[in-house]
């Protein structure tokens, strides 16, 4: 996994708010999604096979839309060095993208580093719709 460190990744950012918020956003966020879409409605395959992966672990979780500003996804894979969507985050940690976590998923490592008991099979999320336009949201799903 690679760390993004909060220290140095705002002060890099410091004249660009975009990288600032997602290292932010990175750095206050147990675990966070960076996906194509929301939870509820992703917006490809893979960010929808990613949550239903959470979702059957019951994790809680951070989602940001990547869609409405494509600035989002090119600052987030600069401070990454992961070119794909979507990415899992836990403890400021990258754990990859669907492929790596579906296979954590299935070996029970994600359950493990997540601190959830695994007791089901991931079933899809729902369809994708058109998100809405905007800037980098952070849709909670902590709490």
């Amino acid at each position: 996994m690679a760390s993004i460190d909060p220290i140095t990744a705002p002060s890099e950012g410091a004249s660009n708010p975009i990288r600032s918020a997602i290292a932010e956003a990175i750095a206050e966020n147990p675990v966070i999604l960076f996906m194509k879409g929301d939870p509820e409605a992703p917006a490809c395959g893979f960010s929808r096979q990613t949550v239903a992966v959470l979702q059957a672990l019951d994790a809680r979780f951070a989602a940001v839309d990547v869609l409405p500003d494509p600035r989002i996804r090119q600052e987030l894979s600069a401070l990454s060095n992961w070119p794909t969507i979507p990415q899992l985050f836990v403890n400021g940690e990258l754990v990859g993208g669907c492929d790596i976590v579906t296979e954590m998923y299935e070996s029970g490592e994600l359950a493990q580093l997540l601190g959830v008991e695994q007791t089901s099979e991931p079933t899809p999320a729902s369809a994708p719709t058109e998100s809405a336009a905007g800037g980098l949201q952070i849709e909670n799903r902590l709490g």
